[in-house]
């Protein structure tokens, strides 16, 4: 079955949008606690998209994935922290002039310590699942202690920049403005991730690589390099979603990586390990099933993304787009 004709996936999103409806009670109210989970889920997203590529075309579980989430957000707040005049201002273009290059210096740094990761942590344990999952967690914690000998062990303010806070209303429903941007980024990574993916000679490769490398590096392509570039883009997303992640929750800690680990895993599992519109779809429902749960019953809320996990498991056990059916 080809996945991009299955239609079952693409609806659940919308139709726990409906369901919730009534149970919020107010159409302004849940209106806001819709943007808002539909901006989480993308910021998700695009943290898991990179583990998403790590796993579904490498085969490795990176446990460490977290690092790159917390080194981005730590590299963006050092270059905003640089730009106090133009994340001061009231014009957004000028924030987003600072903005735009904090998440190019976070991905690239992320990008370069991920190539290192990948040649002196990674490389060794190729195809062992169960070494790469305790020696890629070891190296998060080394590499957290990294940023607690540059950044310091103590929390980090992340404040937004001045044109980025507050909310846009339509009728008596509050929008956040950096909201706004999350959705806009998200769709933008996606985009060009389902591009390159499916439309390049790159995606082509790589797909044709976890199919059958041999065959591919018998007709001269060096599949090695190729999936050391993907080690390094699903990086540098990491960074990227750091930097997000972070101006989300307006404050950082060496360990912020580490807490939303679950979370990417929860995800990529749902979206079917390797599949960046399964994550895509799994990031939407987690993003929404949070603010929803955290909105009506608020004690649930921390059960809420595994329950939704188990319901979808029971439902499709390989995830809602698993890779084996692409």
């Amino acid at each position: 079955m080809n996945a991009g004709l299955d239609w079952k996936p693409l609806a659940l999103v919308p139709v726990l949008a409906l369901i919730a409806l009534p149970l919020v009670g107010s159409p302004s109210t849940w209106l806001t606690l819709t943007v808002a989970g539909l901006a989480m889920g993308m910021i998700i997203f695009i943290i898991a998209s990179g583990l998403t590529l790590v796993f579904g075309l490498m085969d490795v579980l990176n446990f460490g994935h977290g690092l790159f989430i917390a080194l981005g957000a730590f590299i963006a707040s050092s270059v905003l922290g640089l730009m106090g005049d133009w994340t001061g201002s009231q014009e957004l273009w000028r924030n987003l002039v600072a903005v735009f290059p904090a998440m190019l210096v976070a991905m690239a740094v992320a990008g370069a310590v991920g190539l290192a990761f990948e040649r002196f942590i990674v490389r060794p344990v190729y195809g062992q699942h169960l070494k790469q999952i305790l020696i890629t967690m070891g190296g998060m914690i080394i590499g957290e202690e990294f940023i607690k000998m540059i950044w310091g062990p103590a929390q980090l303010p992340l404040p937004l920049p001045e044109a980025l806070r507050g909310s846009l209303f339509i009728g008596e429903a509050a929008i956040s403005k950096y909201r706004l941007l999350a959705v806009a980024v998200g769709l933008a990574v996606f985009a060009a991730l389902a591009f390159t993916l499916n439309r390049t000679k790159i995606g082509l490769l790589i797909r044709a690589g976890v199919q059958d490398r041999e065959m591919v590096e018998s007709l001269g392509y060096r599949i090695g390099r190729l999936f050391i570039g993907v080690f390094v883009a699903g990086s540098a997303l990491a960074g990227l979603g750091g930097v997000m992640w972070g101006l989300f929750q307006q404050n950082l800690t060496p360990q912020m990586g580490a807490q939303v680990n679950v979370l990417i895993f929860i995800v990529i599992i749902i979206g079917g390990l390797g599949s960046t519109a399964g994550a895509l779809i799994g990031a939407l429902l987690v993003g929404l099933l949070v603010n929803y749960v955290g909105f009506v019953l608020p004690v649930a809320t921390q059960f809420a993304s595994i329950a939704l996990m188990v319901a979808i498991l029971l439902w499709r056990p390989q995830g809602v787009y698993p890779v084996v059916n692409r």
